[in-house]
């Protein structure tokens, strides 16, 4: 008999077990995958952003719609923690010029294999390649494993399981269908730091894989600084994912290739004789163009106007003709699912007592740059801790 079942092996599920096994809980913990925290160490390849610097009044309203109720959950474990937390398991970190928090290793498995071993110590049992299936006619959670159909029957369990974007690292969606057949309330999904699709003309071909840094991409009233990439199939990149809710909800994009050079100053630059000069060339010359600048100008602002004035216009906020967002599939996250109408302050479903909600599934969504981590751990913490106080009362 186990007191707790955690469902997920992400950072979400990871931390719903540790505080469920300190207060003293018996801790089943599975995963559907044959290990734990894939999407987890899939992130550590790019440096592994655990959280960001930054005051809590600023990290909370990084999660908009989401912030009030996700404040008392963060003030609980915000950056500073996360820091105290991951330094506990032998992590050394630094802060970067942008206050974002990464292990110096500036990857995931060291602190993964220290996490599993704490759980361990712990007493917590895992289970790979558990895949959960629903509850059956009285209520018992159901498992396919490798032994075959497995039912527990936990004191509280703790839902875990991810977004749905990545699927082969295990965020499959799945239990949206589960929850919907107990009648809980979910946003529909949508998603969210997702890169652009465009269909590039051969022009593009020579410059596929560049980046255009120092630039702005702009939709409705959000702004990014950061680069974007020339991919196959579109934009990618944090500059792209920070205006990417944007675009999903309607607004037109458009990238100013010079930012930090006036419209005023521009114009003057531009009204200069090019003399035998080819555009290019000009534009190389003049405003330091390198061949992706040059090509994505020509690729979305031909014919280009020979006045200075209006070159310098489309140069300043350039129109990006897209399809929309790549599949939610290749998504970093996701919005939608799980609203906050149909759990309690404690992350607990009202309509189901002693199952308890945490990490992506919830539904609210931020940036990149360490706040999704942080709102898993955050989440995983506050289910975990109000599950143990839910078994231990009894």
């Amino acid at each position: 008999m186990t007191d707790a079942v955690v469902i997920g092996g992400g950072p979400a599920g990871l931390m719903a077990a540790e505080e469920l096994a300190r207060s003293g809980v018996s801790v089943l913990l599975a995963d559907a995958k044959p290990s734990f925290g894939r999407k987890f160490l899939m992130a550590g390849k790019s440096g592994l952003n655990l959280t960001k610097n930054e005051p809590l009044e600023q990290l909370t309203a990084a999660y908009e719609e989401a912030a009030d109720w996700l404040a008392p959950i963060l003030a609980e474990f915000e950056s500073q923690a996360v820091q105290v937390w991951a330094r506990a398991l032998g992590q050394d970190l630094f802060t970067g010029s942008t206050g974002r928090v990464f292990p110096t290793v500036m990857k995931a498995s060291p602190l993964l294999r220290a996490w599993l071993t704490r759980l361990d110590t712990l007493g917590v049992a895992r289970r790979a390649r558990w895949r959960w299936t629903g509850w059956d006619s009285d209520g018992a959670l159901i498992f396919e494993t490798p032994e075959g159909h497995v039912s527990h029957r936990p004191k509280v369990t703790v839902l875990a399981p991810g977004g749905v974007s990545w699927a082969k690292l295990g965020s499959d969606g799945q239990w949206a269908g589960l929850l919907a057949e107990q009648g809980v309330e979910l946003a529909p999904f949508a998603p969210a730091n997702a890169g652009i699709c465009i269909d590039w003309s051969t022009h593009m071909t020579p410059v596929l894989g560049q980046p255009l840094k120092g630039i702005c991409l702009t939709a409705g009233d959000t702004q990014s600084r950061g680069e974007a990439v020339i991919s196959r199939r579109g934009l990618e990149g944090g500059g792209i994912y920070a205006v990417s809710k944007a675009v999903r909800q309607g607004a037109d994009l458009t990238i100013d290739l010079l930012p930090d050079v006036s419209k005023a100053d521009l114009i003057k630059r531009l009204a200069q004789q090019r003399g035998k000069a080819s555009l290019s060339n000009f534009l190389r010359r003049k405003l330091k163009f390198g061949p992706a600048r040059i090509a994505v100008l020509q690729e979305f602002g031909r014919p280009l106007p020979a006045d200075a004035s209006a070159l310098a216009t489309r140069i300043k906020a350039l129109p990006i003709r897209h399809s929309g967002l790549r599949p939610i599939d290749e998504a970093i996250s996701t919005a939608g699912g799980v609203t906050q109408l149909a759990l309690d302050d404690g992350l607990m479903l009202r309509d189901m007592p002693g199952v308890f909600c945490a990490g992506e599934m919830l539904d609210w969504e931020a940036p990149t740059g360490g706040y999704l981590l942080t709102a898993c751990f955050a989440t995983g913490r506050w289910a975990g801790r109000a599950a143990a106080a839910r078994c231990l009362a009894g």
